[in-house]
Order: C-alpha cells, then structure tokens, then sequence
C-alpha cells in the first residue's frame, strides 16, 4: 500500500515556510507516494493550492483529515520547535503514525517525551548527520543559507553608510568594513553576500579549517592569537570551549571589532547555549553608527546585549536579534526546506513503496527521536534523564 506523506498548514506564530511545494513533488513520482494536504498551507510561502491539485495532491479542509489520512506527517515546526501551539496537534496524532521536521529535541526533551507517549515516531531535521549520502538532505545547511544572506540585508539596511566603494563627482566613498563571525555555511553565505555589496569582508572561526574557504570568498581570515586545538566535532561544527578561551578570544577580537561598521555573528554548539563572543565593553569601542546582527539570537546570542527579536541601541550601536529568518524569505526557504524534506522521505521508502525505518542506518538512527512510545535517541534520553536503552 503506497505511503500516504501529510503537508499542514505550520501553525508556530510567524511562520510563513511550508514543508512541501509544488516544485519538489517530483522526487517522490516512482515511490507511488500520494500527498494529502491542508487547503491553503502554501499560500503564505507564495505557492497556491492549485498549483498542487496541478500536480495530484489531495487537498482538504481540515487539520484533522491530514493527520486523519496519512502515515507520515511533514512539518517544519513540529512540537519541539513550536513550543506556542504545537501541543495542539498531539490529539491528532495516533499511534505508528511518522512525523518528520524540525523539533529542537536537543533542548526541547518534554516535547520528545510527549511524541513517545502518544506513540508517534518522530524524526528530526536537525540531526541529520553530515555524511555525504545525506547532504541533500540537510535541512540545517540549507536554512543557514538563508539566515546569512538575510543577516546581511539587515545590516545593510541599517547602516548609515553604503556598503561598496563609489566613485562619484561629490568624491570617493570608501567602503563598509564587514566582520563575520563563524564561517559555517551561514557565515560563509554572509561572507558571499557582503563581498556581492561592495564591502571590505573579513571573516573569523575558531576553527583553522576554514581559512581557505574564507579566502576563497575574497575574505581575509582573522587570526588571533590564542590556541584553539579541538574546536570541531567529527560533524564538522564548532565545539563548545572553556571560560577562559573565550575570555582570550574575547580580549584579541575587542581590538578588531573597533575597525569595523557591520559584525554578523553566527556562532552555535548544536543543543547548547550561544557562546558570549561580544561583551558590552567591546560594543563600547565600536564606532557611533556601527550594527551588529547576531544569527545566534534564538539560541541566547554571541553578543551580551542581545536580546532575541529586539533591536538595542547602545552607545550608539545597533544590536540586531533577529529570530527565524529562513521564514522571512519564504518561498526559497520553502523550496529548499522542501527538497531536504521530499528527499529524505524518498530514503524511507522501499521499492516496494512501504515505509521502513532501518535503526541500523547511520540516518535514520541518528535523526529518530522517538519509537515504539519511547525516546529512543540517546542524547536526548540523557537530557531526559533515562537510562541507555538496552541493545535488542
């Protein structure tokens, strides 16, 4: 029986993405896959609904048809990620039923304990593994893009200066000096984005690796001079480090920082708290009229002042805290979260179009939060409290 894959309107406050679009159906044409879908979930990423019954997508009413109808639920913000209004879609829910999105299940672990007692098998976006056979499939990455190149048009806007260098008859306008900091693929996107605009772009990592994809952007790399051994994990992202090397880290970027008009910072450790990479003395020595736009607000900042989907003026510098900002570019954000999503349904199902779930599979073991009315994932049973899980 051919795998019936459920699209719903997202319901997190501001949430405009959606997980599937028109675009992206193709991926599933020889699985016998059939989509059943909330009438008007698109239509705030810009897709409408005829533009999926054009392509044989079942729409209906209701919510509750979706969850009703169909063996694997697609979201972006499934209930650890939507902590305002995703409880509400757990009625709904019925047991051996999949969900799959973005779920926080790092820090949200009542959410995750919550999907296991109503028997559903979730499995999140965010853990997808950094291997080359699931690249098209990371969903991170891909949103990543988004967020640093928004980052940069926030900046931009904000800035009391143009970002290029001109020419013109009233004289030479020099350039904004740019600093990114974390080169993961939001950094490298901001770093992309800015040297597009004209700007002098500099770009810092604590991780050494990256310098030539900095330099090959048109960046100059930042060094400081402080030891930095093991600052990334066998995924490829930056590790949390110790008080005293941030505190290093801190005193040696305060003096390049006062150089610069823009700072974006995109500095993260996967389920752990920012890391405060600006003080409020280093903000005091930037100039009048500088901004900082912080990616990292959602996950309490890298600069000390910033305050999550707020804007604060200190000493004459704007501190920007954007939250979710994949979802103020919807259509693209929505395109690409798509084909991660379509894709890695594809992976679950077998040639003979049933859904499987191999926990032998590096990603599906890695991304399976919740099975069998269990936590099954070992970080998040850890965050939980729960002992291991003994091997079957």
């Amino acid at each position: 029986m051919a795998v019936i894959a459920g699209v719903v309107k997202e319901s997190a406050p501001g949430e405009r993405r959606v997980a599937m679009v028109p675009g992206a159906l193709s991926v599933f044409n020889k699985t016998g896959a059939q989509i059943v879908m909330e009438a008007g979930a698109g239509e705030a990423s810009g897709f409408l609904d005829s533009e999926y019954s054009e392509k044989g997508v079942k729409l209906v009413k209701s919510r509750g048809d979706v969850f009703a109808q169909a063996d694997v639920i697609l979201q972006v913000r499934s209930l650890g990620a939507n902590p305002e209004t995703g409880a509400s879609d757990l009625s709904l829910m019925r047991k051996g039923q999949t969900v799959i999105g973005f779920g926080e299940p790092l820090t949200a672990g009542a959410a995750a304990k919550s999907l296991a007692e109503r028997g559903a098998t979730f499995l999140a976006m965010e853990l997808m593994p950094r291997i080359t056979r699931a690249q098209s499939m990371d969903a991170l990455s891909s949103m990543a893009t988004i967020a640093g190149y928004k980052a940069v048009l926030i900046a931009a806007d904000s800035l009391p200066r143009m970002f290029p260098m001109l020419m013109t008859a009233a004289g030479t306008v020099a350039p904004a000096r740019v600093l990114i900091i974390g080169a993961g693929v939001a950094g490298l996107q901001a770093i992309a984005t800015s040297r597009r605009l004209g700007a002098v772009v500099s770009g810092y990592d604590i991780r050494d690796v990256v310098k030539e994809q900095i330099e090959s952007l048109g960046a100059r790399f930042v060094v400081l001079d402080i030891e930095a051994a093991g600052a990334q994990d066998k995924g490829g992202y930056a590790k949390a480090m110790g008080e005293d090397f941030y505190r290093k880290q801190q005193e040696a970027l305060g003096k390049v920082l006062a150089d610069q008009n823009v700072v974006i910072t995109t500095a993260a450790v996967p389920g752990r708290k920012a890391p405060i990479l600006i003080t409020r003395a280093m903000v005091e020595r930037m100039m009048p009229g500088s901004v900082i736009v912080d990616i990292a607000a959602e996950r309490g900042g890298n600069c000390e002042l910033t305050k999550a989907g707020e804007v604060v003026e200190e000493k004459g510098v704007r501190i920007y805290g954007p939250v979710n900002l994949p979802s103020t570019i919807p259509y693209h954000a929505s395109q690409m979260y798509a084909k991660n999503i379509a894709t890695f349904l594809k992976y679950l199902i077998n040639k003979e179009g049933n859904l499987t779930l191999n926990r032998e599979d590096e990603i599906v073991r890695e991304t399976m939060v919740t099975h069998g009315s269990d936590v099954v994932h070992p970080k998040v049973r850890e965050l939980l409290g729960l002992p291991e899980l003994q091997a079957v």
